[in-house]
């Protein structure tokens, strides 16, 4: 198997176009979670993309891939083979520090 079940893009610093072709193998698209929250979105190259891939958050449903996706730092996930490519942008948004410069905790 592959080191990722996807092909990656960086068009900013924490922008990335991701595409996982319709060859990836469903035991590739594994349960995992992110260290960073992530907002997710469908890629439309030309007009609108439908797609029958599937998003699954932990002890949620599956569910279609319409809109924008949230999934905060720490949540388990993970995508559900569809037909054809599927291309995604995602938006890396690091965790800020709790601590001020003196290495005092804030609230």
């Amino acid at each position: 198997m592959r080191e990722h079940p996807y092909t990656e893009e960086q068009i900013k610093e924490n922008v990335f176009i991701r595409t996982f072709s319709e060859d990836t193998l469903d035991e590739e698209l594994k349960w995992h979670w992110d260290e960073e929250d992530r907002k997710v979105s469908l890629v439309h190259i030309g007009q609108v993309q439908e797609t029958d891939w599937m998003f699954q958050m932990d002890n949620e449903l599956p569910k279609k891939i319409e809109e924008s996706i949230f999934i905060p730092a720490g949540e388990w996930h993970r995508l559900i083979k569809g037909t054809g490519n599927l291309t995604l942008k995602i938006e890396k948004r690091p965790l800020k520090s709790v601590y001020s410069m003196d290495g005092k905790q804030q609230d």
